[in-house]
């Protein structure tokens, strides 16, 4: 499992990188939220623990900035401020756990945990929903803006794989595996074709293109301002 850890506290950060890296998580980290929100935003991350006082763009920014690109992935907030009504407004900003500093650790390993395995359950949901874009997993439906989009099934099962990871970068082969059942490379044009064809039932008379492509990395469904 992939953690981004944004910390200025360079002391508490390594402490938190070195306890991550023992338990099994790869980590990055990212000093102050300029770059916490940078990475957030262009790397594949299953996890974000951020403390919520950081230089630039503070914690809680981030993660409404996350949310307002339609970025879904896990965050867990750190803060020395825990007062009631400080948690109910990281939560209220978009954030799925709040922890008051200080803690102990196997408290943080838990709540990722839980945050990890209530991520994990989330194929269970019958409905996937990213700005205007609607999937009814049971109907089989898609549509954008209220307008119906008509897709192959090969289409339907690439958008629900974007989908389930809107605002994560995927690779060529996560796609390869979990679309095509595939686990090596036929160095073809297959998935261009697909995409092609996705974005542009998609995105097709829209001003807001959902579906992008982070070069030299592989797709990413997310909101652009």
């Amino acid at each position: 499992m992939h953690v981004l850890l944004i910390e200025d506290d360079a002391e508490a950060a390594r402490f938190l990188v070195k306890g991550l890296r023992e338990s099994g998580y790869s980590v990055d980290h990212a000093g102050d939220g300029r770059e916490g929100l940078n990475r957030a935003t262009e790397g594949q991350f299953d996890l974000i623990v951020t403390d919520r006082m950081l230089p630039y763009v503070d914690g809680l920014a981030i993660i409404e900035l996350l949310r307002a690109k339609g970025i879904l992935i896990p965050v867990l907030v750190l803060s020395a401020l825990g007062g009631v009504d400080d948690r109910i407004r990281g939560l209220k900003a978009g954030g799925d756990d709040y922890l008051t500093k200080p803690f102990a650790f196997a408290e943080l390993l838990a709540r990722i945990e839980a945050l990890l395995r209530r991520r994990a359950g989330s194929p269970h949901t019958t409905r996937l929903k990213v700005a205007d874009l609607e999937f009814d997993l049971l109907a089989r439906r898609v549509t954008r803006g209220g307008r119906e989009v008509e897709l192959t099934a090969r289409e339907l099962k690439l958008l629900e794989f974007l989908m389930r990871r809107a605002g994560q970068v995927v690779t060529r082969t996560m796609l390869l595996e979990g679309v095509w059942d595939l686990h090596f490379d036929p160095q073809s044009n297959l998935i261009d074709v697909h995409i092609s064809r996705l974005r542009q039932a998609i995105d097709r008379g829209t001003d807001h293109p959902l579906i992008h492509t982070v070069r030299g990395s592989g797709y990413v469904l997310r909101i652009d301002p």
